[in-house]
């Protein structure tokens, strides 16, 4: 395989400018700290894309290799035991050295060597794809930055704004529904799921392998903040009846009676919803987010319905851009729950190396969400992408659509 240098330049150097954008509206104390420790500090970010780009591709093939910094191996490695010691996950905040700008000095310099190694390596197709599945690996963390920094910025009572409506990368780019919600009807039978064709895929999404499924309808389009706001008024957070034992006791514990970001100033006023513009009313035709599984398996029994199962929403998905079912909201909007637990598929294995461990050891007390979100980035997208998350997570662009046997 012979792939043209200047398109995969032209490509990191896109994806590598995006993450820079992210982060150019920020201060350096924003990009320092770390709200909880699910999230992470914008910095920590920039410098561990980078990193994996530097272990990954420089350090195995770049002729005299040497690292930009010794400690950055640990500092920066997230969860890869096969590359050595880490820092503790918790603990990323407390970096307050290396600064911003060694950090920014750190991606200019792994950014030039890369450019200059790849006319030796275009030739291997293991090094390109390892560069392609490093691009990829960046841009998730794009939509983790933007999910972080919202939430890092929920925490302060001033609620700043990270961008106005013209500058932000993801929310304003949601679409609100148009039409009443329906039901679209599918037939299920046996069908095939999985990646399985050309371009790129994560290893959790093969090998493509066949399923039934019975007779299924999903929703014409997402839940909405309205809709959500009659099953908070309906008294839903207080109704056991609704909740599995393990989320009603999740949602005890932690006296939850609304979605993450929703305020109601003085207890009795219009609801508000915590943006990337900051405080903005509550829209009832906007899609609800940020939701726990918990939350949105409730709301589902609540509505006399079902999360969907990830086989089934893939499907739909599969008809749909040939004219199939009239489903709205599929990519760009919300990730969407299901009820399948993140598992391998049949005669799933992992790569060898460190780099196997970029998902299936993840594979245990997690649900997969479908889709893709607002803050996904553009073309990041597809049908058989598995993203998951443990079902507390509430922090990500996470929603839901009803789903209901046929």
């Amino acid at each position: 395989m012979t792939t043209n240098p200047v398109d995969l330049h032209a490509r990191y150097t896109t994806v590598r400018n995006r993450s820079r954008a992210i982060a150019a509206p920020l201060s350096a104390e924003d990009c320092a700290a770390q709200s909880m420790p699910d999230a992470s500090p914008t910095k920590w970010h920039l410098a561990h894309t980078t990193w994996f780009f530097e272990t990954f591709v420089l350090e195995p093939h770049e002729p005299g290799f040497a690292p930009f910094h010794p400690a950055f191996r640990v500092l920066f490695n997230s969860y890869y035991n096969g590359v050595g010691a880490k820092h503790p996950r918790p603990q990323r905040g407390l970096l307050t050295r290396p600064a911003l700008s060694e950090v920014q000095d750190y991606r200019a310099n792994v950014d030039a060597r890369l450019a200059r190694l790849l006319p030796a390596v275009l030739h291997d197709s293991a090094v390109c794809a390892l560069i392609e599945l490093g691009l990829q690996h960046e841009q998730q963390h794009q939509e983790l930055m933007l999910t972080d920094i919202k939430h890092l910025l929920s925490c302060n009572p001033i609620f700043p704004a990270y961008g106005d409506a013209t500058t932000l990368v993801g929310e304003p780019a949601i679409t609100p529904a148009t039409a009443p919600p329906g039901w679209v009807s599918l037939e299920g039978g046996l069908v095939d799921i999985g990646h399985g064709g050309t371009g790129f895929a994560f290893d959790n999404e093969s090998p493509r392998h066949r399923c039934y499924l019975a007779p299924y309808a999903l929703a014409s389009r997402l839940v909405t903040c309205g809709e959500w706001l009659a099953f908070v008024q309906a008294g839903g957070y207080q109704q056991p009846a609704h909740w599995l034992a393990e989320g009603w006791d999740w949602r005890v514990a932690q006296g939850l009676e609304h979605p993450l970001y929703w305020h109601r100033p003085g207890g009795d006023g219009p609801w508000q919803v915590f943006t990337l513009a900051g405080l903005q009313p509550v829209q009832a035709a906007m899609p609800v987010l940020h939701l726990s599984y918990y939350e949105a398996d409730a709301y589902a029994r609540w509505a006399g319905a079902r999360l969907p199962t990830e086989a089934e929403w893939e499907h739909a998905a599969q008809l749909a851009p040939s004219g199939g079912p009239g489903l709205e909201q599929l990519f760009g909007t919300a990730w969407q729950w299901t009820q399948s637990s993140y598992a391998a598929y049949p005669g799933f294995r992992a790569a060898e190396g460190a780099v196997g461990e970029y998902n299936g050891k993840f594979m245990v007390n997690q649900y997969v969400l479908r889709g893709s979100s607002c803050a996904t980035p553009p073309g990041h997208a597809r049908s058989t992408y598995r993203n998951f998350f443990p079902a507390t997570a509430r922090w990500q662009y996470s929603g839901l659509r009803l789903a209901r046997d046929a």
